[in-house]
């Protein structure tokens, strides 16, 4: 089959790699129909997440029809049915997958000793994502093995396109968790950092919440354009200083939830922050840059909530900790627990509040993935959201 390959930093191949077979009782193959390149996936491009191996398919945001069952799924999912794949693999019997904390499944890590090593504990295993998360094959290919298939599957219902669907797997209810652990109430002002993707879901997501007033800050063009088509108020970063502007529109208090959609490749518009980390990461004395939680705790109001959905990987360095204590703010991480908001996502879908196709700028074949890879990396061609038909 034909699947998108890392080979080392910025070379991703359209190879020729075996068809996945299968290994487990509980495990599905299913033939793609459409998968997406996500922001995330540019960490691992740019080779800033450890554990990456040459060979590795890449992709973690895929959905397709399966073909084929190991007799443990046991009816859950039959030849032929539309399903996403969630990137977060579940085994749905740990004690946190039985909580709901699906992304901390106890189970799906096959590598749970790296991440053991790295974390202090092991996380879920993740499709397309490194070692350290079981280094499973990822999606951005023709047919994917899906372990744990039983339980990481989302059916599609009939009526809904491909499009429609695809981004349950993980930036929908990426942005849905991220607005919902911000516990957004109708008097809050949510001010988020990043446009891209996962901003555009956190946008709409914290205005179906009830936020009374949502702020985006970025700096390319065209993701403020669609910001402010989702709703949000903008703040050109590069342009703007963000702090008198958000003192502006909150009265001089701040906002009340700030949230992080951007991760460890944030860039500083204040031009010493952004070279002392580039600095630090060049020396291996930081491997993430925390340019966008340095703001949110600074300019977060008093006993307000940081929530934070962008990706780190490891260090980061100058954090304000003596700010974040005295200002009593609250921050709450984590991947996504996508099973956790699915059903009720689907419904929304289904029911004509917010169609998630809205942020695709750009459609190709799979055999087109590296150029892709790059026009999405360097925002080009007003390129936001790419998705791949194998």
């Amino acid at each position: 089959m034909r699947a998108l390959v890392w080979h080392g930093t910025q070379d991703i191949r359209c190879d020729t790699v075996p068809d996945p077979k299968i290994d487990d009782d509980r495990d599905a193959i299913i033939k793609v129909t459409a998968c997406a390149i996500c922001g995330s996936d540019l960490h691992l491009y740019d080779h800033f997440m450890p554990g990456m191996e040459k060979g590795d398919v890449m992709g973690h945001e895929f959905m397709g029809e399966v073909v084929e069952t190991g007799k443990g799924v046991k009816g859950a999912l039959k030849k032929g049915e539309r399903i996403v794949v969630p990137f977060t693999i579940i085994c749905g019997q740990c004690d946190q997958c039985k909580r709901g904390f699906f992304s901390v499944c106890e189970r799906s890590n096959r590598n749970k000793h790296l991440a053991e090593k790295a974390f202090g504990h092991t996380t879920a295993g993740l499709f397309g994502y490194t070692h350290l998360t079981g280094g499973y094959q990822g999606g951005q290919a023709e047919y994917v093995r899906v372990p744990f298939a039983d339980k990481t599957h989302i059916k599609v219902p009939e009526g809904l396109t491909d499009e429609q669907v695809l981004f349950l797997g993980d930036i929908f209810p990426t942005g849905w968790q991220a607005a919902v652990q911000a516990d957004i109430q109708p008097t809050d002002t949510v001010a988020i950092w990043g446009a891209g993707p996962v901003g555009q879901m956190t946008i709409r997501s914290a205005i179906l919440l009830g936020a009374k007033q949502v702020i985006c800050i970025d700096s390319v063009p065209e993701r403020l354009e669609m910001a402010r088509a989702g709703g949000a108020i903008t703040i050109d970063n590069a342009q703007d200083s963000v702090v008198e502007r958000l003192n502006e529109l909150t009265g001089g208090k701040g906002p009340e939830k700030c949230i992080d959609a951007v991760g460890m490749e944030a860039h500083s518009p204040r031009a010493l922050e952004q070279a002392y980390d580039r600095v630090k990461q060049a020396v291996m004395l930081e491997s993430d840059r925390a340019s966008v939680l340095r703001e949110m705790i600074y300019v977060c109001r008093p006993a307000g909530i940081l929530s934070i959905p962008g990706v780190y990987g490891g260090l980061v360095d100058k954090m304000p900790m003596g700010a974040l204590m005295n200002k009593g703010l609250t921050v709450r991480t984590g991947q996504t627990h996508v099973k956790r908001w699915t059903d009720d996502l689907v419904k929304r879908i289904a029911d004509g509040q917010i169609d998630p196709s809205f942020v695709i700028t750009h459609r190709a074949g799979l055999e087109q993935g590296p150029e892709m890879y790059k026009t999405f990396r360097d925002k080009k061609d007003n390129c936001i959201k790419v998705v791949l038909r194998p």
